[in-house]
Order: structure tokens, then sequence, then C-alpha cells
């Protein structure tokens, strides 16, 4: 069996008549039949193949199968961004009157399904401590169907044991959905302590490169015969064009995880003994109150710092005009590093209230951190730093 970055690399599509060594790209909305027979076998499922590339494509297949590989996961359908993968894996399953558990620290976007979309059609939710998950127990109804976290967290890096979650899932017949966006199918595998869907959005760090959109969702093969059926016929698939980039991204994630990685952890090391920095977390710090949770079920710790500056809000404001190098952006998981304010925007939506619960103060500041050189990082920062204190 290849090691992760090979099978990365030589997992591809079989080659067509022409022998090209980089894949094709099939920008066709279509296939076409050899005959009536097998258009029918197709179409009744008895025969395998592409029909129509809102069902699946060459470039498509590709990428499912790699991601599949990773995560050691029976099957996969790919979607057109990562909050499509997040709303397939919950709404394919959901039903008026069901009950979701999720931890508390999700995505901005998943809170809304949770929170405004959902109640529209009868299916509630309790939020749980991530860190508690001895706690959930107590939770769970008669009617709930589905455990939804994400580990880390975005953005407070907060971690959720996998393996108790996993068997509390088993214990009560639950459907285990994990966002494992953060830390990539390189640093950590949720299948392996018990996940039955895991989702990503391809967007980040399997792009790498800021370029494209894409998400997927990998697990058991008929809870994803179930998602394959609820995007067939709702349409959030994936494109070719994005598919061949993600399948490329690939190609190069183990290498860009382990230099992002080293790069945020010596970030982290350095912001702690910042005079302007009040607090720093990354799982890999030995101050992070999970740290050893993160070296049990991670490889290392990932490529996002996020630290509370010194003044608070307005402090905040001026660390991010005055920045130089480093990108003002929403995004993460680019080669570029990437600075963001999370209470004035992934999670503006919230109420103040719950931005704290999950521990998203007005001054806190996330670092996607990127592959640039370390030294050089650190002199923007460091002078932005300087701006905010001597306003």
């Amino acid at each position: 069996m290849p090691r992760f970055e090979t099978d990365a690399i030589r997992r591809q599509m079989e080659r067509t008549q022409y022998r090209e060594h980089s894949n094709p790209l099939f920008l066709t909305s279509s296939f076409v039949f050899e005959d009536a027979e097998q258009m029918r076998a197709l179409f009744s499922g008895e025969a395998e193949g592409d029909i129509y590339s809102r069902y699946s494509n060459p470039n498509v297949n590709e990428f499912v199968e790699k991601v599949c590989a990773m995560e050691g996961a029976e099957d996969g359908f790919a979607t057109a961004s990562g909050m499509a993968a997040v709303w397939a894996g919950m709404a394919a399953f959901l039903h008026s009157g069901d009950h979701v558990l999720a931890s508390r620290a999700v995505f901005g976007s998943t809170h809304q399904i949770l929170t405004q979309i959902f109640p529209r059609w009868g299916i509630t939710h309790t939020y749980v401590d991530p860190q508690d998950v001895e706690g959930w127990e107590a939770h769970i109804r008669p009617e709930t169907r589905m455990i939804v976290l994400e580990t880390p967290s975005n953005p407070g890096l907060v971690l959720v044991d996998l393996e108790k979650a996993g068997a509390l899932a088993r214990k009560h017949n639950l459907i285990l959905l994990v966002d494992n966006c953060f830390a990539t199918p390189y640093l950590q595998r949720p299948i392996a302590y018990g996940a039955d869907l895991v989702m990503h959005s391809g967007t980040k760090f399997m792009d790498g490169q800021g370029r494209v959109l894409g998400g997927i969702l990998v697990g058991r093969k008929e809870l994803i015969e179930e998602v394959r059926f609820f995007c067939r016929h709702t349409g959030p698939s994936l494109s070719p064009f994005n598919a061949w980039v993600l399948s490329k991204g690939l190609e190069t994630l183990a290498v860009r995880m382990e230099q992002h990685c080293r790069n945020a952890l010596a970030l982290a090391e350095w912001l702690e003994a910042h005079s302007q920095v009040q607090q720093v977390s990354y799982p890999f710090l030995p101050s992070h109150p999970q740290h050893e949770l993160a070296r049990r079920q991670m490889r290392r710790g990932g490529g996002l710092v996020t630290f509370e500056i010194a003044g608070g809000l307005e402090a905040g404001k001026r660390f991010m005009d005055a920045l130089q190098m480093c990108s003002r952006s929403s995004n993460l998981g680019d080669v570029r590093t990437i600075v963001t304010h999370p209470a004035s925007t992934t999670h503006s939506k919230l109420t103040e209230q719950e931005r704290l619960a999950v521990g998203i103060t007005p001054g806190l500041i996330r670092i996607s951190v990127g592959l640039e050189h370390l030294e050089d990082i650190q002199a923007d920062l460091d002078q932005a730093l300087a701006a905010a204190r001597d306003a």
C-alpha cells in the first residue's frame, strides 16, 4: 500500500489514448453511450459509468477517490463548496422532528443552518461543550439523529475528543459528522476514531492557493449513497475544473502542511513571548489546555494560530490596518499568510454572548500561517503590533 504522499501523487485516472502524463480536463456536461443497452444499464444503476457531470465526472471521481484513500473512507461525494458539503451532510438525513447534537464551537455558517434554517422544517438542535464529551449524553433525546462537530474549531482552536465522540455515537446509533477542514486528512483521520461522515472545504488547505471553491463528504458507503441521491437531485455538484485543481492540490498537501505547521508553531511561540499579545492559542503549544489531546489525535498542530491583542477591539483594528505583507481576508489555508478578525467577519452574525461562549473575544485575531519565510511573517506582525500600541 503506497504511503500518503505517494498515493496523493500517483493515484490518477486511467490515461487516455493520448498517453498524457498530467491528467486532462473533462469539461463536458454529459457523456455519450455505445448503444441503448449501455444507456439503460447506466441509468438503472446496473452498470457504473459517467452519465451527466452533475452526477459524476472523471475529474471529480479522481478527487473523490484521493480523499477517500487519505481519510480511510469507503465512498465520497464532492460538492461545489465546503458549506454545500456541510449542508448535504446534515440535510440528506434529517427530517422534521429530528434533533441534532452539535458542538458549540462550529463555523458561523454551520451555526446559521442550525439556528435559522433547520427550525423552518422543525429540526431542532442542542449545543454542547466541545471539551466535555462525557456531558453530551445527558442531552441526547429519543429523536436525536446526528452529532455534528469540528475539531480543531474555527476560530478558537478548541478540540473535541474524537475517540469519546465516536464511542458515544455508536452507543446511541447516531451519525457522527466531523468537519476535518482545519486538520486535513494529513494531520487527522476522524474515521479511525468512529466518525461516520467527514467533510472538508476543499477551498482551504486542499487547494492551498486560494484558487477555487469546493467541498467533499466521505464516509460509510451506505451513508454516501444517501448523500449522492440528495445532491444529484438538488444540484450542489463540484465542477470538473475545480475538481482538477483540487486533485492537483492534494499532490502537495503533505509537504505544504508540514511547512504550515512548522511556521505556525514557531510563530505561536514567538507571539506567546510578545509584550503586546495577551493570549495565544495553538494546539501544539504546551500552554494549550488540550495539548495532550492534540498530540494524541493529530500528527501536528495545524496551520492556524489565534491570539488576543492587548487593547481589545480598537487595538485589533489598528493592528489589522497596519499589516503590510500579510493579507486581510476571511479565507484560510493559503500559501499566503492571512489575518482576520472573526468577531467582525466570519462570526459576525453570532450575538456577542454566542461569540464569547466559544472564546471569540472582541480582540481575537486569527492567523492562517502561510509558507512565506517565517522571519518575514514575524516582521510584518511585529510592526503591526507596534502600530497598534503606539497609535
